[in-house]
């Protein structure tokens, strides 16, 4: 095939994968019935269908990427909208300026695109005219259209092509990068820990307490406070008060049969051929030792998932039931019939019936059972608690009046107890002030909950004497960390190039060798490495606090990365790859946005709004 038609593929692939997610035409009783553009660019309109196909296919990447449905509302917030517009209005810039550079591909590179698409193929194989048509019709497109976009598409690579294609490699900042990275150091280091001070710690002095105190009033300082008063309920609240009887927890058990009632079942792989014949001679081929399960699934460009499926019932294998469940447990069966063709099936495991009589299922039928009549119990109150709240009812009130419970609590954030453990609960009162009034909310559980801010009080510096037990243990660790650092950088003076650790008193010391900026080790802060990096004379030492003291280290060695090196060549071959297309896009960009501020652009904000409500 020629290079252009090539270069061009990605493209046609994008609209090809594009079109068979029904995402490219707009539908017949979309909106191109009544409207075909959303503005011009230069000569150029720009389709409404281009519009929404990118704004649609933002909104379901961000989709996929919450792993939830984004609404339009929400995508609109993130500015989606604007996004998709300017990525159309800039891919038709290009488009008017490549008719106006007289740039585009023959009808036969067009040709060979389409011929060469499989979603045009029919049964055998090759090209199928009414195929084609069909998938285009399906999706709004005439075949004008869709090799108009090919066309388009096809042009914008060689534009792309002939603006970045003489951009050199850049060869020396990758190399400089990757023997930035490929540098290696060799360092011997210890861990100073508090029983390696010559004496213990002596009690503080009341004056050493007052100070430190004085010194550090953040972290005796208690944070904004709101004074609560709550009324809630819960199902667990009422649930033990709920009565079921005999008669609902036998039904119960007979609608949960399933679940109680087990038949024994088989963990089965299913490897399925096109003929009896086929699956016979695998068999043989297993039988005689020739080869393994497990080899023959890949053999057949097949993963073990593929043909699992899972713990099955002798029912739910049919013809094959009695075959499987006479095996023992790594077995091969077969051939045996099953929806796919002739299979052969392996048991891995044996899984007997299992059954739970009614009596010892009870307590968890006669939970289950309270828990939902519990739920509906506080459903049936919502109605009420409402009204009585707007009337102007207390919370008070309510504990009164209803089953709901009253309660007080001193709020901060970092509180997770009783009512405040419900995200549902610190989301709504993280937002109150004092002057809202209480309204209903329900909880994670179905429970219920009125709230009402009684004071918010300021952070606030606590006493000395409520807070004199931290104020001694931070002290204590405070005075240990100087102590201890005191002592390393003592340590670190009197150590050269040739000390030995252990004869300075280091026993725990390790050497290590050949680490680069990346490599961490354990006990050692975040930024150790590059802080020793910063070291740049053999024999220079570091002192750092560490998670278990302070570390004392010494550089040993300095190392370049090898020219000849493959991983320093591969490295350096990576940097500029991601530097080289980086330029490219930058370059690119600021073509494409050069172009545009010549380009006449007019916006139907009309037409955008009409694609926006297909979205609401």
């Amino acid at each position: 095939m020629a290079d252009g038609s090539k270069k061009s593929r990605p493209f046609v692939w994008i609209v090809i994968g594009l079109l068979m997610f029904g995402m490219v035409g707009f539908g017949a009783t979309g909106l191109t019935g009544r409207i075909n553009s959303i503005g011009t660019v230069g000569g150029l309109e720009v389709p409404v269908s281009a519009y929404n196909l990118e704004l649609q296919n933002r909104i379901q990447s961000l989709s996929a990427e919450a792993d939830e449905p984004l609404s339009f509302t929400q995508a609109r917030e993130r500015g989606v909208p604007d996004q998709a517009l300017q990525q159309v209005i800039q891919s038709r810039v290009l488009d008017n300026e490549i008719r106006k550079l007289g740039v585009s591909v023959g009808d036969d590179t067009v040709r060979r695109e389409v011929l060469d698409t499989m979603a045009f193929a029919g049964p055998d194989g090759n090209f199928n005219r009414e195929q084609y048509r069909a998938v285009l019709r399906d999706n709004g497109l005439t075949e004008e259209q869709f090799e108009s976009r090919i066309r388009d598409d096809s042009a914008r690579a060689l534009l792309q092509q002939a603006v970045i294609g003489g951009l050199p490699q850049p060869d020396v900042y990758a190399q400089t990068v990757a023997a930035y990275i490929g540098e290696e150091r060799d360092f011997t280091w210890d861990t100073l820990r508090p029983q390696d001070l010559d004496s213990p710690l002596p009690d503080p002095t009341e004056a050493e307490l007052q100070a430190h105190y004085e010194d550090n009033p953040e972290a005796y300082t208690a944070p904004e406070t709101k004074d609560l008063t709550y009324a809630w309920l819960t199902p667990d609240m009422i649930q033990d008060q709920v009565t079921v009887d005999e008669a609902e927890l036998r039904e119960a058990y007979e609608d949960r049969l399933d679940e109680f009632v087990q038949p024994e079942r088989r963990l089965v792989e299913r490897l399925s051929f096109g003929t009896q014949e086929a699956a016979q001679a695998a068999l043989d081929r297993l039988d005689a030792g020739e080869i393994g399960f497990d080899d023959l699934v890949a053999e057949r460009g097949l993963e073990l998932s593929d043909v699992d499926l899972g713990d099955v019932t002798e029912d739910e294998l049919r013809d094959a039931g009695a075959a499987v469940f006479s095996a023992a447990s790594g077995d091969v069966v077969g051939p045996q019939p099953s929806p796919l063709g002739p299979a052969l099936f392996r048991v891995n495991a044996v899984l007997a019936a299992q059954e739970t009589p009614f009596e010892e299922a009870r307590a968890v039928l006669r939970e289950d059972r309270a828990a939902a009549r519990a739920r509906r119990v506080i459903e049936d109150q919502i109605e009420p608690v409402t009204d009585l709240l707007a009337g102007g009812g207390r919370l008070e009130d309510l504990a009164e009046q209803t089953d709901m419970q009253l309660g007080e609590l001193a709020w901060t954030p970092e509180i997770r107890d009783g009512i405040a453990a419900y995200a549902g609960f610190r989301e709504v009162v993280a937002g109150l002030e004092p002057d809202t009034f209480p309204e209903l909310h329900e909880l994670e559980d179905s429970g219920l909950f009125a709230v009402r801010v009684d004071e918010v009080r300021p952070p606030e510096l606590q006493p000395f004497e409520a807070v004199r037990a931290q104020v001694a243990a931070d002290w204590r660790a405070a005075e240990t960390r100087r102590q201890l650092r005191a002592r390393a950088e003592e340590i670190a003076a009197g150590i050269d190039a040739e000390t030995e650790f252990t004869e300075i008193g280091l026993d725990g010391a390790v050497a290590e060798r050949g680490l680069t900026r990346r490599s961490f080790l354990n006990g050692t802060p975040p930024d150790f490495m590059t802080s020793l990096f910063e070291l740049d004379t053999v024999g220079e030492t570091l002192v750092v606090d560490g998670e278990e003291g302070v570390i004392v280290a010494r550089l040993d060695a300095i190392a370049q990365p090898g020219v000849d090196d493959p991983a320093v060549s591969a490295q350096a071959e990576a940097v500029a790859e991601r530097a080289g297309q980086g330029m490219a896009m930058d370059i690119f960009t600021a073509f494409t946005q050069a172009v545009q501020a010549d380009t006449e652009i007019t916006i139907d904000q009309a037409a955008i709004n009409a694609v926006h409500s297909n979205f609401q």
